[in-house]
């Protein structure tokens, strides 16, 4: 039982830093995200990527460090991190584009866009957080 209540524990103390440095990213990238989209007229993808670019180098070193207190230098974590984000930046997007289109097709490709850029944040920040788990308390950081 005390294995569990230790999983439970570090599960919420890591989770709760790990969404106080997804604010500080999302406040940044959604804004570029949103403003490239919407003012600059880029298209949906580069909007979208340009949020995970920008978030990606931060997010690695506050959640390496703060979140996950994992302070090894392993290249394959940096390896590892960049494969996480794309797979996970390209399901988030991909699935909530999809479901989007076919949830909201009477509304116009602007507005469903925008919903779609909005859902893929919340879909990305769960799975991106699985993976970040994985990359930095499991095998792979070893």
């Amino acid at each position: 039982m005390e294995m569990i209540e230790e999983i439970d524990v570090a599960c919420s103390s890591t989770f709760i830093k790990f969404i106080g440095v997804g604010v500080v990213n999302t406040i940044v990238g959604a804004s570029v995200m949103f403003c490239l989209y919407n003012i600059f007229h880029v298209s949906y993808w580069i909007s979208s990527a340009c949020n995970y670019i920008i978030g990606g180098v931060v997010s690695f070193l506050l959640n390496k460090y703060f979140t996950f207190q994992n302070k090894q230098k392993n290249i394959s974590q940096v390896l590892w991190f960049c494969v996480n984000l794309g797979v996970c930046y390209g399901l988030a997007y991909g699935v909530a584009r999809s479901m989007i289109s076919w949830l909201c097709s009477s509304m116009g490709v602007s507005k469903q866009d925008n919903i779609s850029l909005m859902a893929g944040m919340c879909l990305y920040t769960i799975l991106n957080y699985l993976g970040q788990r994985i990359i930095f308390q499991c095998k792979v950081s070893k």
